[in-house]
């Protein structure tokens, strides 16, 4: 499984994957030519130089190498909210209260806003049904933060991710049908579309705007409010393991919940290691090597390029904390467009979700901070070969 940019051949199979993925997944819709200007806006994203996050947006894919298929996709906008407004319900409580009548009550409501305006999103996460298997998952969402840890430049110090609602098997949404009867006599997937496509317009004109009180909506439509897609409740919860929480804010359309979480503080990016890679073959010279650690452990691994990206996982590599330095097959080194004592970085994948790993097991009292690759230790390294 190898993650990359996507590029125009592609085009077709993720026209396939907006079909599959249905309504409600508005980063990805069925319109050949949106899906092509979403295409050419990412290539030209991975191009440009940056210092700063702008519009630019970067759709990345999972492609099976064995059969050439994409498995899936995975994104980041850089900064939401510029060109076109995001919108969300803001819930939170209202109180009414007569002293002279000793009657207190608390309201819910529901408040239109544009909190989110210069975040960076995650988005466009979709693993094709027939493509779900070990590890694929992690890879589509964990990515993503790799990526980032290795260019933050690029990317807002407030990172969300908006949560796919609840829909039925037809693909209506209870949240909607609601909004529907009372405000804007569209259907979900017409709304959902016209969303995806950027043309907000609507929303402006025609969707409340005053303070929605939940106890006015019927009980489906206010059931579903901060809850999941079946479908999406393994993304809520990885990401829900890296440190993002619901702070109120939902969707406009499903009520499905946004969350965030700080950029730094994200435990991919905050556990992820800068290395240099050893390329091994059979004329290698193999380095004594000292303490190793993740042999047969799986790390996700990428290389620092922007428009050559590319990452997997694998088993297949070891770590050498005294020299920093990271050994993996040639093969998975072609792969992975990596060369000899070329700069990658890696994430011990166990460590990521949470699971009881110490920084000590993946560096040594002597190594320095992974991510200051010095001059005298590139000339150490120059010397151990």
């Amino acid at each position: 499984m190898i993650i990359r940019p996507v590029a125009h051949h592609d085009l077709d199979a993720l026209q396939q994957i907006a079909v599959e993925s249905g309504p409600g997944f508005t980063s990805l819709i069925d319109d050949r030519t949106f899906l092509r200007d979403k295409i050419q806006h990412s290539i030209d994203s991975f191009a440009r130089r940056v210092y700063e996050p702008g519009q630019e947006s970067y759709l990345f894919v999972l492609e099976d190498e064995d059969s050439g298929e994409l498995m899936g996709t995975t994104g980041i906008e850089a900064s939401v909210g510029l060109s076109s407004p995001l919108y969300h319900y803001h819930k939170s409580r209202v109180v009414h209260h007569s002293s002279e009548l000793d009657l207190f009550n608390s309201v819910e409501v529901l408040n239109m806003c544009n909190h989110y305006t210069g975040c960076t999103e995650i988005c466009t996460l979709y693993l094709r049904p027939r493509f779900r298997r070990a590890n694929a998952g992690k890879l589509l969402s964990r990515v993503r933060f790799l990526f980032m840890a290795q260019h933050p430049q690029r990317f807002a110090d407030t990172v969300i991710a908006e949560m796919r609602g609840i829909s039925d098997d037809n693909g209506e949404s209870p949240f909607w049908n609601w909004l529907r009867v009372h405000f804007v006599n569209l259907d979900f997937a017409t709304v959902t579309h016209l969303s995806g496509a950027g043309n907000k317009r609507f929303i402006a004109e025609l969707m409340p705007k005053y303070p929605l009180y939940t106890n006015l909506l019927s009980a489906s439509a206010r059931d579903v409010i901060g809850q999941v897609h079946p479908d999406t409740r393994p993304a809520l919860a990885m990401l829900e393991r890296e440190g993002f929480r619901h702070k109120d804010y939902v969707d406009l359309f499903d009520a499905g919940p946004t969350v965030e979480a700080e950029r730094s503080q994200i435990r991919s990016i905050a556990q992820s290691r800068q290395c240099r890679i050893q390329v091994l073959d059979a004329d290698t010279a193999v380095l004594d090597p000292g303490p190793v650690c993740g042999e047969g452990e799986p790390l996700l691994l990428a290389n620092t390029a922007t428009a050559g990206f590319r990452a997997t996982i694998t088993e297949q590599a070891r770590y050498l904390p005294e020299h920093q330095l990271l050994q993996i097959p040639a093969d998975l080194a072609s792969q992975l467009s990596l060369e000899e004592g070329a700069i990658a970085r890696f994430l011990p994948l166990n460590a990521s979700s949470g699971e009881r790993q110490t920084a000590e097991h993946w560096s040594s009292p002597s190594a320095t901070r992974f991510s200051s690759l010095n001059r005298s230790n590139t000339e150490e390294f120059r010397h151990a070969l």
